[in-house]
């Protein structure tokens, strides 16, 4: 082996070592990893005390916004942690094992710009366990019946904006929704990624159901009022689905370009509202239907998306009536 696939062997096998909980070690061990790989392409010292602060306990430069630019630069602009890795409990000894597994590679004989070029390769390696951590992570929910269904529904969308995963969220919801409902009928609600654009399936909206196409959007515009009016023209009723807070504005847009002619619901509502209906407004019904809705979401996405973090982790305030 090459020094570059001795070092990426070391850093593997050093990651194996340490101390995980669900798969994962603590989000500083990795910020702190990566921090210091970053100290190594100028100053190649292994010695854990030059990479601690005083005290013994912080390890130098880990700031949040350090470890963010080091993500950035290999790709991974998702949020990770604030503090990088100053406050981890067991940061400074897992740090030690690290350096410690490096000293057993021949990284010190190389030139520095090699040895650069390794060094980028295990953050690289590192930023990949970044990533399958964010696949990991599930949107949280609050259930309560003493809340509203469509207000649940809301605060989760809110949730999912807050990630930028607005978009796909509304659109999975939407979809499960529409299952749920038209379970035991001949109808079929298609799945497709959110990613995947209508004009490449040739599709007429989101979902199409017999004679009607629903579209589900966050921000409406001209763009997804003029899909409607064709739609319209090829004789299809529409559904235009849009947050809460949209839907006055949105159905002005509406009724300019197609009078009366697009029905213009808020997604909370639309969604909401189905799971009131299937319960029978029976509290004791509730938090089943509810239930279902979250099961039939997560099904729909883990059957074709690769990115796991937009499914919801369901409540512990349902798991445990299920």
């Amino acid at each position: 082996m090459n020094v570059g696939e001795q070092s990426l062997e070391a850093m593997v096998k050093w990651y194996g070592s340490i101390k995980k909980n669900q798969g994962f070690p603590a989000k500083g061990t990795l910020a702190g990893a990566l921090a210091v790989l970053e100290s190594l392409k100028k100053d190649f010292t292994l010695d854990i005390d030059d990479h601690t602060a005083s005290g013994g306990s912080q390890i130098k430069g880990a700031s949040g916004l350090k470890v963010k630019l080091i993500l950035a630069r290999h790709g991974e602009n998702r949020s990770f942690v604030s503090e990088g890795g100053r406050t981890n409990r067991g940061l400074r000894g897992d740090i030690r094992t690290m350096l410690e597994a490096l000293k057993q590679t021949p990284l010190h004989s190389l030139e520095e710009d090699n040895r650069i070029q390794i060094l980028d390769e295990l953050q690289r390696f590192l930023v990949g366990k970044v990533s399958e951590w964010h696949q990991r992570q599930r949107l949280h929910i609050e259930y309560s019946p003493t809340k509203s269904t469509r207000s649940i529904i809301g605060e989760l969308l809110t949730t999912a904006r807050n990630t930028n995963k607005g978009g796909q969220v509304a659109q999975y919801l939407v979809g499960a929704k529409l299952e749920q409902r038209l379970r035991g009928s001949d109808i079929e609600v298609s799945n497709e990624s959110y990613s995947t654009a209508d004009v490449q399936l040739d599709r007429h909206g989101d979902f199409l159901i017999k004679d009607t196409v629903f579209h589900v959007t966050l921000a409406p515009g001209t763009a997804v009022i003029d899909k409607c009016k064709r739609n319209l023209a090829d004789g299809f009723r529409v559904f235009l689905l849009v947050p809460d807070e949209v839907v006055f504005g949105t159905r002005q847009l509406a009724d300019l370009s197609a009078s009366g002619q697009i029905a213009v619901e808020s997604i909370e509502s639309f969604v909401g509202q189905n799971i009131d209906e299937m319960s029978k407004f029976s509290l004791s019904e509730l938090w089943r239907e509810f239930l279902e809705l979250l099961n039939t979401y997560n099904r729909r996405v883990d059957a074709i998306e690769i990115d796991k973090s937009i499914m919801i982790e369901i409540p512990v305030s349902l798991s445990r009536k299920d």
